[in-house]
């Protein structure tokens, strides 16, 4: 790659989610689209059509291409296969949540990030949200003290009954696709979890429609939900013994907060946010790229694998095992 020349990327999926991923790019000045693939070719044409980039007819010819970087945004169920074939080919990759479908998956990923001396990353948005970062720094300005309790949540009642979310064999249900937010606020947090303990209940597909976790964790005690059949969108609450914090909705695209400390004192924070918020990600990884670095210091492969050990433990209670498992 030219140190001075814009990083190229691969996008491997032409959906709603690469879609956005691609306007988002548009607000980070040292990347472009360069290669497109997905398994419809009608959808590629369509998407180059708009944005930009060549299409490929196979997905090893991205791989063989001049592209620096992959982004995946496929369904849940192939994010390990193609990760893995990406970095063997010594591509960095920038994969859509959830990283893999457990963490036996995503150690066989990271271990060939490492064969291959390649950056990946799990695309965790709402840290690099402007507003998150602005948060942070205020609490270590103005503390509330250690948190030692994360509640959140977000259920979606109006999800169509043909969405891959309820597809068993593309990896779907409430944990991966939703709960996983959840997983983040609580790992960021509170540290890596120590128990996890979940009631919730399966759909007519095999997937969770709806599930409850509460976990414990090196540093306190989260209360999270996630589901597909009841409309609970909300905020998040950080609580510490001197104040606590409200994230509002929707808190996994942070605009607004406000801490209340136990004084009395309240302070709101906001802080907007452009290009649909995937592009903050998108330079963090860009800059992590031109750095020569392997993994970013604030969306670790340990907080990841922390974060599916939760999924992973979430969805044995419930009885929830994906095909192969």
């Amino acid at each position: 790659m030219n140190a001075l020349g814009k990083i190229k990327w691969g996008i491997v999926g032409a959906g709603q989610i690469a879609r956005r991923f691609a306007q988002g790019l548009a607000h980070v000045s040292d990347a472009r689209i360069a290669r497109v693939w997905s398994r419809r070719a009608e959808t590629v044409d369509a998407f180059v059509h708009r944005f930009g980039g060549e299409a490929c007819t196979h997905f090893e010819d991205l791989l063989t291409s001049d592209v620096d970087a992959v982004y995946i945004a496929t369904l849940n169920d192939s994010h390990a296969d193609y990760a893995r074939a990406a970095l063997a080919a010594g591509k960095h990759v920038l994969c859509e949540k959830p990283a893999t479908l457990n963490r036996q998956q995503l150690e066989a990923v990271l271990e060939t990030a490492r064969a291959s001396r390649r950056l990946f990353m799990e695309a965790m948005k709402p840290p690099f949200f402007p507003l998150y970062r602005k948060l942070r720094e205020h609490l270590s300005n103005e503390p509330i003290g250690p948190v030692g309790l994360v509640r959140a949540g977000c259920s979606v009642a109006n999800v169509p009954p043909d969405h891959p979310s309820f597809s068993l064999e593309q990896g779907g249900g409430a944990l991966l696709d939703i709960g996983i937010y959840e997983m983040f606020l609580a790992v960021d947090w509170l540290g890596a979890p120590v128990d996890v303990q979940t009631f919730g209940r399966l759909g007519s597909s095999g997937v969770d429609t709806f599930a409850s976790v509460h976990s414990r964790h090196e540093a306190g005690i989260a209360q999270l939900f996630c589901g597909l059949d009841l409309d609970g969108k909300g905020d998040a609450l950080l609580a510490g013994p001197a104040g606590h914090v409200t994230i509002h909705e929707k808190w996994w695209n942070p605009v607004r907060a406000t801490v209340s400390y136990v004084d009395g004192r309240s302070v709101e924070l906001n802080e907007p946010f452009e290009g649909g918020g995937l592009n903050y990600e998108t330079a963090h990884f860009c800059g992590l790229i031109r750095d020569g670095m392997l993994e970013s210091p604030i969306m670790t492969h340990a907080k990841s694998l922390q974060m599916i050990s939760m999924t992973d433990a979430a969805r044995a209670a419930l009885g929830l095992k994906f095909l192969g498992e």
